[in-house]
C-alpha cells in the first residue's frame, strides 16, 4: 500500500464529493429519488460520522494494537436513523471538509506503518491494508451515489426538457 497514493486519492475524492454537493439547495439537498433511498444530506451525513468514527479511528487502534478498546460503532444504526434532520447542508460540508483535512494530516503523518497489522474479532480478522482500501472504495461507493442522486436531480428539474440528449443512465 502506497501511502502517499492513499492519500492523494482520498484528498481528490474529497474534493469531489464536496464540489457535488457545493452549489445544492436545502431543498436539493433533502430531495429522495424515493423513500427508500437516501438524499443528498443523508449521504453526506453518513459520510461525516464515518469520517469522524470509523476508518481514521480504527486505523489507530489497528496501530496502537489495543483491541480491547475499538471503538463500538454500528453503521447499520446510522442508516436505520437517517429519517432524523442531520442539520443544514452547508454546515456538514464544513465539518465533513474539516474532518477529512484531519484525517489527511493524520495519515500524511505516519512513519512506516505495517499496512499487515491486522485485529482479530469473532468473524474474523481485518488488516490495516484492509481498511485503508475499504476507506477509498467507501468514498468511491458514495460519489457514484451522490452522482446519481445529482442526474436525476437535474433531470427532474429540468423539465419540460429532456436529458436524452446526454446519452442512456
Amino acid at each position: 500500500m502506497e501511502l502517499t497514493q492513499a492519500v492523494s486519492q482520498l484528498y481528490h475524492q474529497g474534493e469531489a464529493i464536496l464540489s457535488l454537493c457545493a452549489s445544492l439547495s436545502e431543498a436539493q439537498a433533502h430531495w429522495k429519488t424515493d423513500p427508500e433511498n437516501w438524499s443528498v444530506l443523508e449521504v453526506m451525513a453518513h459520510l461525516l460520522k464515518e469520517e469522524r468514527l470509523d476508518f481514521r479511528n480504527h486505523l489507530g487502534t489497528i496501530f496502537q494494537e489495543t483491541q480491547d478498546i475499538w471503538p463500538e460503532m454500528d453503521p447499520q444504526q446510522w442508516v436505520r436513523e437517517k429519517t432524523k434532520d442531520p442539520g443544514p447542508l452547508e454546515q456538514i460540508l464544513l465539518d465533513f471538509k474539516s474532518e477529512r483535512e484531519i484525517s489527511l494530516a493524520w495519515l500524511g503523518a505516519l512513519q512506516s506503518p505495517d499496512w499487515e497489522a491486522t485485529i482479530t474479532f469473532e468473524w474474523g480478522s481485518l488488516s490495516s491494508g484492509d481498511l485503508l482500501a475499504s476507506w477509498l472504495a467507501h468514498d468511491l461507493l458514495h460519489l457514484r451515489q451522490l452522482v446519481a442522486l445529482r442526474y436525476h436531480l437535474t433531470a427532474m428539474e429540468s423539465k419540460p426538457f429532456d436529458v436524452a440528449y446526454a446519452g442512456q443512465w
